[in-house]
């Protein structure tokens, strides 16, 4: 199971918005056949391993990442494919959340007299897949905020200027959490102040992967429509979808002009209904969103509760007390603080990587 493990790993850049699923088949104690899923639309783990085995596959042991599938979606069930092979067992490490299969595919093998089982390596199949099981299971993506700041928690002097606050190799690895994800988000505060492509800037070759390099969707918050259609977003390359309070359709024909899908969507308090916009972009298949916005954003983000996990780059200086702060949060009292677990601390670079997850989301 470490082994398949190993497999879907290779699908981290690729898979979206399918999960990442690795597969191998073992007879008499050797590894007859392997795969992994690689994009959607494309066969599945469990075919690969299948083609892979060829004749070795009848009687032989199945250790799969994610429970088999049980439906007909892009490709048809693997289940059913398992059970015409003749196999003898079959492990998955989790079943799946997909409400579509949710044992079903475990209970289908086993119905044919094939000995079935899950829960092996569990913890580490989910931690695989963040984004595909908050969606199946809560409703929304796997929301990470991505921060750069100065060794005293500062993110842009009081005039605005940022560029650079980290390092080369800390902006290359922000290249590989891009391109995982789904989306990246952002506010107009940024798009005003920055003017940020937000789309992957690295090869392929760079991600180990072949073909082209899938752009994550890029999705603007503009309660007020005040995006300017010359923003260099929408000439980076890939889709753009702006969410606006402004529902005169009109406006939006400037940004449509430049590619832009533009959405009315409901206002809440300063901005626009951020529980709604995690249902929206859920029900677009959007399994990881990545977040590169200011402090305000990221601090309304924070206090809603839709924060699972922080990627904060700390460099090696510091920008002294009238700089801009990492996030805004209605903090007065101690017992207000958000409590955060790391993870995760190393150096990138001459800089330092620091992942997180709040202990207060929803």
């Amino acid at each position: 199971m470490a082994r398949a493990l190993q497999l879907a790993h290779r699908g981290l850049y690729t898979t979206d918005p399918n999960p990442r699923v690795g597969c191998v088949i073992v007879r008499d104690g050797r590894v007859a056949g392997e795969g992994f899923h690689v994009r959607a639309g494309e066969p599945h783990a469990e075919i690969l391993a299948l083609r892979s085995a060829g004749d070795a596959v009848r009687g032989a042991t199945v250790y799969v990442t994610l429970e088999p599938c049980a439906h007909h979606g892009r490709t048809p069930p693997c289940a059913d494919a398992l059970i015409a092979a003749g196999v003898g067992r079959v492990v998955a490490a989790m079943t799946d959340p997909n409400p579509r299969v949710a044992g079903q595919g475990l209970a289908r093998v086993a119905g044919a007299g094939i000995e079935t089982s899950a829960g092996l390596l569990e913890r580490e199949a989910r931690a695989l897949n963040p984004g595909f099981v908050s969606r199946m299971e809560r409703g929304r993506p796997f929301v990470r905020i991505k921060l750069a700041m100065s060794l005293d928690g500062r993110t842009a002097m009081a005039s605005g200027e940022s560029r650079w606050i980290t390092g080369e190799a800390a902006r290359h690895d922000v290249q590989r959490w891009r391109a995982r994800a789904g989306a990246v988000l952002t506010g107009i505060g940024t798009v005003r102040a920055d003017d940020p492509g937000l789309d992957v800037r690295v090869p392929a070759q760079a991600l180990g992967i072949g073909g082209e390099v899938r752009q994550p969707l890029r999705v603007v918050l503009d309660s007020r429509l005040e995006c300017p259609p010359d923003a260099r977003l929408f000439s980076a390359g890939g889709p753009v979808l702006v969410l606006t309070g402004e529902t005169d359709a009109a406006r939006y024909l400037p940004l449509q002009a430049r590619g832009a899908e533009v959405l009315p969507v409901t206002l809440a308090g300063r901005g626009v209904d951020l529980s709604g916009v995690m249902t929206l972009l859920a029900r677009r298949e959007v399994n990881e969103l990545h977040v590169e916005a200011g402090p305000r954003l990221c601090g309304a983000l924070m206090e809603a509760g839709l924060v699972d996990e922080l990627v904060i780059y700390m460099a090696p200086h510091l920008m002294g007390s009238t700089a801009r702060s990492l996030v805004e949060l209605g903090v007065e009292t101690m017992d207000e603080r958000i409590a955060l677990e790391i993870g995760d601390i190393r150096a990138v670079g001459e800089d330092w990587r620091i992942t997180a997850r709040p202990m207060r989301t929803s």
